[in-house]
């Protein structure tokens, strides 16, 4: 596989920081893209997008791709110098929403990875780390968190560095820092 890209996985629990950490280690490169996988369904969601694309400010290139992010990553290999995926936990929920069957999301991560390592830029994947807090009673959301938990997983063996984001503090998990 090539491996021209960088790529690096943020993760966190809900307003966590990760997102603003993940812009932080994008760099300040000329060619930058934010890649929204949120979809402004309510009016909350919709202030939320509204308030993240105002933190980005206009040096960022925001393009909107609830499902389709192999097909832009291959559609955009050597247009961007970094690029930040917000985020894989709403991916994901979309993927649900279209009823995209659990069994093959695994084969949908490994061919995002696959079209990501295509690319000449940094890639920088934010995903919510679900598996922190209480185990959800309804079945349905117990589910989600296990398919979140070993998507993330997946994307972390991958990864060239690995991050957990926890009260705006990232700590390093991959590769380790040299004591």
């Amino acid at each position: 596989m090539n491996r021209q890209c960088e790529l690096i996985l943020v993760v966190g629990g809900a307003s966590s920081g990760k997102s603003a950490f993940a812009l932080q280690l994008a760099g300040e490169k000329a060619r930058r893209a934010f890649i929204a996988t949120a979809q402004p369904l309510d009016a909350e969601m919709d202030e939320r997008i509204r308030r993240h694309r105002t933190l980005r400010g206009p040096s960022w290139e925001t393009a909107e791709v609830p499902l389709k992010l192999a097909k832009w990553f291959r559609a955009n290999e050597t247009a961007y110098d970094s690029i930040v995926v917000d985020c894989v936990t709403l991916w994901l929920s979309n993927l649900r929403e279209r009823r995209v069957p659990d069994s093959r999301v695994p084969g949908l991560v490994a061919k995002l990875i696959h079209a990501m390592r295509m690319t000449t830029a940094r890639v920088l994947v934010v995903s919510n780390e679900l598996g922190g807090g209480v185990v959800p009673m309804e079945p349905e959301a117990r589910r989600f968190r296990d398919l979140a938990g070993r998507v993330n997983q997946q994307f972390a063996k991958e990864a060239d560095e690995v991050y957990v984001v926890m009260t705006g503090l990232p700590i390093r998990l991959k590769p380790k820092e040299r004591g």
